[in-house]
């Protein structure tokens, strides 16, 4: 034991003086979720879907389809490098619509990646490494992983305005001068739908004026879909700021995940579709991200999940019945903020903008509500009561059930009358 200690003392060690890292903010709070033994606690923290009984939820049509895979004489050999072939057609004819002229002309390059953050990792790659592009543009705020994911790629991450003071409405005019004052080639994320953490979308007509400016500023879209069809309940509406873009004329790259609308979040089941001038572009960029890129990341993205996402896309009857799954999930998430919303009101809890007004949380759309809640009400929410949410005041509606509304709302009025 002493000679190995010996040993071990004289060896190279270049861990010896790594701190350690800090908890993710939304993972973290995950683990101390599980760990908490509270006899009564919610967790609104992770964006994963739970059932009314407020456990994790299988869609019926996802089982079916892994049933009809089993029963399938398939091997289990690597994919190329830009994945299944069927799930990349039947995901961007998803996200694009089966009447994009992109898509019709043979314009869109498009590749199998390890869900939305990997579709935005691989995003992030081809734009430093093969655009040249050196800036990427948020919203203040965005999904949090967006400034690592880019920063991590070697963008530099710079923010646009687009949440009023209260932090429960969006202010579109200060966002539009913003994005207006860049410099033609700017890369900007835009949410498709149900803005992550805010809930806050731009409506049809502001959505056509972002289009407008893209094309007369020559500004580059870069959509983040990773909630189609599950904000809405109906995936046409969803994708509609994508498809006007590229209806406008404008060539967006769009990330997209299907962790939420088929629950496939183990899965990792993702692409990417970059929308280019003409095949010939199409056909360069392909190559590149197939090469250069793909390879050195994972080579071979994952076969299971893509294998189920194609089978549920392509089957006229698993897709019919995935379509209800997908509404009920979204209507179900609908009816928990309107019964927060009223819980909160009926109880007299003070609001961020004043008055009592809790309007924003059945305003805003998606499986987030963006509550106004300061840091500290954040803090005290899980001192005190066992209730956790993001420190931004970002709380996932999506896993809030039926029995937990009066406790959260009353919990809410507490923290919020306490400061």
């Amino acid at each position: 034991m002493l000679r190995g200690a010996r040993r071990l003392s004289t060896a190279a060690n270049i861990w010896a003086k790594i701190p350690a890292a800090p908890p993710d903010p939304i993972l973290g709070l995950v683990a101390a979720f599980k760990a908490s033994d509270a006899p009564r606690k919610v967790n609104l923290s992770q964006g994963a879907y739970r059932g009314g009984d407020g456990k994790p939820y299988i869609l019926p049509s996802i089982r079916a389809a892994e049933r009809a895979i089993v029963s399938e004489d398939t091997d289990k050999e690597y994919l190329p490098q830009e994945g299944l072939a069927a799930f990349g057609k039947l995901a961007s004819e998803f996200v694009l619509g089966t009447d994009s002229a992109a898509l019709k002309e043979g314009r869109v390059a498009t590749v199998q990646a390890l869900s939305g953050t990997g579709a935005l990792r691989v995003c992030a790659a081809l734009l430093k490494e093969v655009a040249k592009v050196d800036v990427i543009h948020l919203s203040q705020p965005s999904w949090g992983n967006h400034h690592k994911i880019f920063g991590a790629a070697g963008l530099e991450v710079r923010s646009h305005r687009y949440i009023d003071a209260s932090q429960t409405a969006l202010e579109f005019g200060a966002m539009k001068e913003d994005l207006a004052a860049l410099p033609p080639g700017s890369c900007v994320v835009l949410h498709a739908c149900a803005h992550n953490p805010t809930g806050c979308d731009p409506t049809e007509a502001q959505w056509a004026e972002l289009a407008d400016l893209f094309l007369a500023k020559e500004l580059v879209p870069l959509f983040d879909a990773a909630y189609q069809g599950y904000a809405s309940g109906n995936p046409d509406v969803d994708a509609a700021a994508v498809r006007a873009f590229e209806k406008a004329g404008a060539l967006p790259l769009v990330c997209q995940s299907f962790a939420k609308n088929m629950g496939l979040y183990g899965e990792r089941v993702g692409a990417l579709n970059v929308v280019c001038a003409s095949v010939a572009e199409r056909d360069a960029v392909f190559s590149q991200l197939q090469g250069p890129i793909l390879r050195p990341l994972w080579s071979s993205p994952p076969l299971h999940g893509a294998r189920i996402a194609a089978k549920v896309l392509g089957d006229v009857t698993l897709r019919t019945q995935w379509m209800g799954e997908l509404k009920g999930m979204s209507d179900r998430i609908i009816s928990m903020r309107v019964a927060l919303r009223a819980e909160l009101e009926r109880i007299g809890a003070p609001s961020p903008a004043g008055g009592g007004d809790w309007s924003h949380v059945d305003s805003q759309i998606g499986m987030f509500a963006f509550t106004g809640l300061s840091a500290a009400q954040v803090d005290r929410l899980r001192e005190v009561h066992n209730i956790y949410l993001t420190r931004d005041g970002r709380a996932s509606i999506a896993g809030l059930t039926s029995p937990d509304v009066p406790y959260v709302a009353a919990a809410i009025k507490e923290v919020v009358e306490a400061a």
